[in-house]
């Protein structure tokens, strides 16, 4: 599809970083590995929807010219709604993080295609197809801050720090950021309608932690953004997004094997899973994002032994489709009697 509307489903701010040549090879490997492995599941799996699924839109590529098709686009310009960056996003994070979550899982029982999946696909989408929207709300608003707010003594002092050391810094200021728009998403009621999107995950896994709200992502990442920009470049700002994307979505997994030691100093699955039980000895625990300690300098952390045993709400009840939980927080959810 993106061959053949590029105009219309590619974004002009990703395409630099891809090349034509690779994504018609990549594309050929997909449809050939779909065919293949939607074979396999057919024959081990006893539901055989998802393999058939799979098998027929593999036909369907290779019948609407596969990795062969001609780009049409002569205008590459204007607003488009970014698949290119959805569909690449999602295929890197599934192949780092779904062999994972089946080699070593915490929970063995809940499965890739647990209940829930396909809305946090959609929520997923949601945040990767309006990429120009998105940013357009997030970064105008931190880029006019740093107009007014930013500091050029700041920028040039950090800028004669090692790299490392700017970056380490960089995820310092972001996470203790993160904090506090993370607290008042709790704490303040109107805004809790949106965050409780997040929480409403009753498992969690690598795509679990996509459900979110696009009022809750634009806050979070336009609070994350205005600091950032005050002192550092924007390479490094580029660096820490990336960094945060594969952080983030690493600390939802349902993964087993842990590192104790690290578990000090960097935020890691079991951390977080703490943060979505519905266990009300942690609930409004573990804020941070990325280190521990900013919970235990502000009385917020809580990091028992165990992994918890119930995700999800506590004592509220909302909207159990993509459309209404978008629009409900907007005038209200009901709480369970």
């Amino acid at each position: 599809m993106c061959l053949h509307f590029p105009q219309f489903l590619t974004s002009a701010e990703f395409r630099p970083f891809y090349s034509l040549h690779a994504i018609r090879l990549l594309i050929q490997f997909l449809i050939v590995a779909a065919v293949a492995f939607g074979a396999i599941s057919s024959l081990l799996r006893k539901k055989k929807t998802l393999a058939l699924t799979g098998m027929l839109l593999a036909i369907a590529a290779t019948a609407w010219g596969g990795s062969s098709v001609r780009v049409n686009g002569s205008q590459l310009n204007g607003m488009t709604i970014g698949m290119d960056w959805f569909l690449l996003d999602l295929l890197l994070m599934a192949l780092i993080y779904v062999p994972l979550e089946r080699l070593w899982p915490q929970y063995p029982e809940q499965g890739t295609f647990r209940k829930g999946w396909t809305q946090d696909v959609v929520y997923f989408m949601s945040t990767h197809l309006p990429i120009q929207i998105l940013s357009f709300l997030v970064l105008l608003p931190a880029t006019q801050a740093t107009k007014y707010l930013g500091v050029p003594a700041l920028q040039q002092l950090i800028a004669r720090i090692p790299w490392l050391l700017q970056f380490f810094l960089a995820v310092v200021v972001a996470d203790v950021a993160e904090y506090f728009i993370h607290l008042a998403l709790h704490k303040v009621p109107f805004l809790w309608r949106f965050h409780a999107i997040h929480h409403s995950s009753k498992a969690l896994d690598w795509i679990a932690g996509s459900r979110s709200h696009f009022v809750d992502d634009t806050l979070v990442r336009g609070f994350i953004l205005a600091p950032l920009m005050l002192g550092f470049s924007q390479s490094l700002i580029l660096a820490y997004l990336i960094f945060v994307t594969i952080h983030a979505t690493w600390t939802h997994c349902n993964f087993s094997l842990n590192a104790k030691w690290l578990e000090k100093f960097l935020v890691m699955p079991r951390y977080h899973h703490w943060h979505h039980t519905s266990q009300k000895e942690s609930i409004d625990r573990n804020f941070a994002i990325h280190f521990p300690w900013i919970d235990k300098l502000f009385g917020t952390y809580y990091f028992p032994e165990e992994w918890p045993e119930n995700y999800g709400l506590a004592g509220e009840e909302i909207s159990p489709n993509f459309l209404g939980q978008t629009i409900e927080p907007f005038i209200g959810k009901k709480k369970t009697p």
